[in-house]
């Protein structure tokens, strides 16, 4: 069998441009590079899956690339990286500094990569100060960390600061679309934008949905597909549970909660999840809140069709009952007829309406 390389490896970026919605710091690095204004004691902060690995090893190559170590195999030796997780005492600090003293015999730069430097003990912070605030000529330090508030004052102060931040899902959502077009994998934009979604900002989170989601639908990705695989209830039951509550549909209704139920889903993030489609049907409503609808395109038509259906007023109503029923889910004795009820209340929102019609 032949050795399968996930995503998050394959197209790990290889050049500062091809760094996924880290602009502000991989701009900057580059002209420090240029401009021979490079720090020699760099923090790279900010949540999982973001880049900061990635574009330390950019960054060690380029500086040695700029300082004439052209090939390869000769300033591979002047990278060095240490995992403080797994090395975190003061006596890996030590082996380190001892390191440091000796020059590169290839190139100019010996560059340090430090990831998750916030695990580092107490000790091997405090062994560490004296070297990272007057290194060597030769020695440039480039610590990352998810955790910059772990990580002792005194260090903070002797570091150069890149904050990276968390991706948007458009961004991932379009690198998404280049890699499914490289792996030949059919996709629905909507399913992709539900990756993004899931990934919380975090493209090495993102990939990984994507491999998982291409190997159990076979290089098709549908929506359908990616709301079963990551356990979300589609916006399709959420669309259909509200049109079934505007028929004043009560038994249709309770229906479909109960297969929804019945598939594994919990009822509070149901009626949570409830609250926010209607949340997002009052923002349909309206041009100029359209955009604060975190779905793909296909979904947000939907969305907009469904939403001239209902009064403002009504769907106040809506995002107010199912709020009601999320705060009281946990406290009630019988959680189920709580959001039950709920369902009920939505149901009947229309029917006082309807009512009024025919008398007059």
């Amino acid at each position: 069998m032949e050795n399968f390389i996930v995503s998050a490896r394959k197209y790990r970026p290889q050049e500062f441009d091809t760094v996924v919605g880290q602009s502000h710091v991989t701009d900057t690095l580059e002209h420090a590079i240029e401009e021979s204004q490079l720090a020699q004691a760099l923090l790279f902060c900010g949540p999982r899956g973001v880049g900061k690995t990635t574009c330390a090893r950019i960054l060690a190559r380029k500086i040695n690339e700029k300082s004439g170590a052209a090939d390869d195999e000769g300033f591979a030796f002047n990278i060095y990286e240490l995992d403080a997780a797994s090395n975190n005492s003061v006596d890996d600090i030590r082996e380190l500094i001892d390191q440091v003293r000796f020059a590169p015999q290839v190139g100019k730069y010996k560059v340090y990569i430090i990831d998750e430097v916030h695990m580092l003990s107490q000790a091997a912070f405090n062994a560490f100060l004296k070297t990272l605030e007057e290194p060597p000529a030769h020695a440039i330090f480039i610590l990352a960390t998810t955790e910059k508030h772990k990580i002792i004052p005194t260090i903070l102060s002797r570091c150069q600061i890149y904050d990276f931040k968390r991706i948007t899902i458009e961004d991932i959502q379009e690198h998404l679309r280049k890699i499914a077009e490289k792996e030949s994998i059919t996709y629905e934009d909507d399913a992709l934008y539900l990756i993004a979604q899931k990934a919380d900002g975090a493209l090495r989170d993102a990939l990984s949905i994507f491999d998982r989601l291409s190997t159990f639908s076979q290089k098709n990705i549908t929506l359908e597909k990616a709301a079963e695989v990551l356990n979300i209830l589609d916006y399709d039951q959420y669309l259909k549970i509200v049109d079934l509550a505007k028929q004043n549909d009560i038994p249709g209704v309770l229906t479909a909660f109960d297969e929804i139920v019945k598939k594994g889903f919990d009822p509070h993030i149901f009626i949570a999840g409830l609250g926010n489609h209607f949340r997002d049907l009052m923002m349909a409503q309206n041009p100029k809140t359209l955009n604060l609808i975190e779905v793909g395109e296909k979904t947000k038509s939907k969305f907009a069709e469904q939403a001239q259906k209902w009064s403002a007023q009504q769907l106040i109503d809506g995002i107010e009952i199912c709020n009601f029923a999320d705060i009281n889910y946990k406290n009630s004795k019988n959680p189920r007829l709580t959001v039950e009820i709920a369902l009920m209340q939505l149901s009947s929102l229309t029917a006082g309406l309807d009512a009024k019609k025919k008398s007059s």
